[in-house]
């Protein structure tokens, strides 16, 4: 009898991980489908997107002003150790 519970212990368990893996998938959208509507919530989407995105381009036009004032009047041959050049590739490309 104890090989029995286990089995089904066993197997309900595996069922029980499968209802939960497909809980999101499947069952949500069915329950809540306001929120899987295609038209106002991909636009959403991509408008939240592109702002996202703005804010970044903006960022990074920031750091490259402060770049250029923190590195004002550096001379990087000067910062170099000697005998090493400037750049080179690691890789040994031409």
């Amino acid at each position: 009898m104890a090989g029995l519970y286990r089995t089904l212990g066993i197997f309900g368990g595996f069922l029980a991980v499968v209802g939960v893996a497909f809980y999101p998938i499947y069952f949500r959208p069915l329950l809540l489908p306001e929120e899987y509507t295609v038209g106002d919530n991909l636009k959403r989407q991509g408008i939240n997107l592109l702002r996202q995105l703005k804010r970044f381009i903006g960022r990074q036009k920031e750091m490259e002003k402060q770049q250029s004032i923190n590195r004002a009047g550096v001379v990087q041959e000067d910062i170099q150790p000697a005998g090493l050049k400037v750049w080179s590739d690691p890789f040994g490309r031409k």
